[in-house]
């Protein structure tokens, strides 16, 4: 029906109809899909939920004299320096460390992230390799985004296409990347928002590729890669949506750019620290097939309960159940009535996919056509090896 090119020539001229995917699939319940294929040019899809393989690289620029940092910390949060002389990765899931006696607080790299986002100053502390390109030993100073240079969001593994709901079946709490799970299946946790989370309503990465241009932390954002631990062949269902955690993909983008309103630290308790990202993509309606995918519901879609009582790679599941039950608040589990909450918040989910339906609407973000597809026969590989020394 459709090119890219046409809709961005729309787009240029304020006149491309957007519908976020909320917005799509009520059109679609109205009318049919072929009605809306013929009236909708763009459809925005947004999540905001836990990313914790998210990280900044900083380049500080050279002191003087010049340093090659070893041993960096930023704000007490210890960060990667084993490449170029002033170059720094902060991963987001990094803990902060005691410096000079002070207290260690619930705080990490995304937090750090946050703050340089925001405008903040944050104190850097720093040890170098001596050598004669670099006779300088320690650094310590404060930075902010403006002084320095380089300062981007490069995350390994963004957007799982679909996750778990974690309960505890065991006798005592327990803390985990989903938040703490009470014993006796006292809660259920889920992390994906659902019908309205981007690689679901594109579930074979058609639309979506190497260069993808996106909205990532309140900034314009690209796809880089396939994300760590992708898994494009876990099982589907006939509509073609994984039952598990499935697809996944690395994103980059410009951290100065950004809004702390859509880049939140967070930290769980006897876990660890983490980052709340927004991030938002569109869909561009080339076709009838593309609204008919971005059609599906929360009824349609599934994720497995986990028990995180068993401490092992592979835990027993207690089933599937639909983001239509996961969403109603309770679900049932061996005839047990179990209270369930989302870990991503579907309120801001919802406002990531409207603010970038009105960059759109406003001609001040085009779409761009994929470099590259996603590698969608990527098996997993567990690392099941065990060597006695």
């Amino acid at each position: 029906m459709r090119t890219i090119a046409d809709i961005n020539d729309k787009i240029s001229h304020k006149l491309a109809v957007v519908l976020t995917a909320e917005e799509l699939k009520a059109r679609v319940a109205e009318v049919g899909v072929t009605k809306v294929a013929q009236e909708v040019d763009v459809i925005t899809t947004g999540t905001f939920e836990p990313m914790e393989s998210s990280g900044a690289i900083l380049n500080l620029g050279h002191t003087d004299p010049p340093i090659k940092i070893r041993r960096c910390w930023l704000d007490g949060v210890p960060a990667y320096s084993g490449f170029g002389a002033v170059d720094l990765y902060l991963g987001a899931s990094s803990a902060m460390e005691a410096m000079d006696g002070e207290e260690v607080r619930e705080r990490g790299g995304g937090h750090v992230i946050e703050d340089l986002i925001a405008g903040k100053a944050v104190h850097i502390r720093a040890q170098g390799q001596v050598t004669d390109c670099y006779p300088r030993a320690t650094f310590e100073t404060t930075i902010t985004r403006e002084t320095i240079n380089q300062f981007y969001l490069f995350n390994p593994r963004n957007l799982y296409q679909n996750f778990i709901v974690g309960v505890n079946g065991g006798d005592r709490p327990l803390h985990t990347y989903l938040g703490p799970l009470q014993p006796r299946l006292g809660n259920a946790v889920y992390s994906n928002p659902g019908a309205i989370s981007p690689l679901l309503n594109d579930p074979d990465l058609q639309l979506i590729g190497i260069g993808t241009r996106i909205f990532l932390g309140g900034g314009v954002g690209y796809v880089a890669w396939e994300g760590t631990q992708h898994f494009p062949l876990q099982k589907r269902l006939s509509n073609r949506t994984p039952i598990g955690p499935a697809a996944t993909l690395a994103l980059i983008g410009d951290a100065k750019q950004m809004d702390a309103r859509w880049v939140r630290g967070c930290y769980f308790k006897s876990y660890g620290p983490s980052l709340m990202l927004g991030v938002g993509v569109p869909l561009p309606v080339l076709n009838e097939e593309v609204v008919a995918r971005c059609a599906i519901q929360d009824k349609d879609l599934v994720a497995p309960i986990v028990d995180f009582s068993i401490p092992r790679r592979v835990r027993p599941t207690f089933g599937l159940v639909s983001y239509a039950q996961l969403k109603s608040g309770r679900i049932t589990i061996e005839g047990k009535s179990v209270r369930v909450a989302p870990l991503a918040s579907v309120f801001f989910s919802r406002q990531v996919a409207v603010e970038l339906k009105q960059w759109i609407e406003s001609g001040d973000f085009t779409l761009t056509e994929p470099v590259a597809s996603i590698e969608m026969e990527r098996s997993f590989l567990p690392q099941d090896r065990w060597t006695e020394f």
